[in-house]
């Protein structure tokens, strides 16, 4: 027997208190893209986590290179393991 799972998008509303000034300047850039507020919002929020995980990103992999490009010694891993046992 086959079964068929759907899985629905659940959809949250995100009530966000503006003042006026402000919520103007938001309506006037979405009517200059033709989006609605909401599109406007949605998209930038989007560009907005995107742009904050590429920064992450590039920082994580700074510190991995800058680490890598270090040459301090290493033990033994056998020699520490009888040492632990030994202890």
């Amino acid at each position: 027997m086959n079964r068929i799972c759907h899985a629905h998008l659940m959809s949250k509303i995100l009530q966000v208190l503006l003042p006026d000034q402000e919520m103007a300047e938001i309506e006037r850039l979405a009517k200059a893209e033709r989006l609605t507020v909401g599109e406007w919002v949605r998209r930038t929020l989007r560009a907005s986590r995107a742009a904050r995980s590429l920064v992450e990103s590039e920082t994580k992999l700074k510190a991995v290179k800058l680490a890598s490009s270090y040459s301090f010694p290493t033990a033994d891993i056998q020699q520490m393991l009888r040492e632990i046992e030994q202890s």
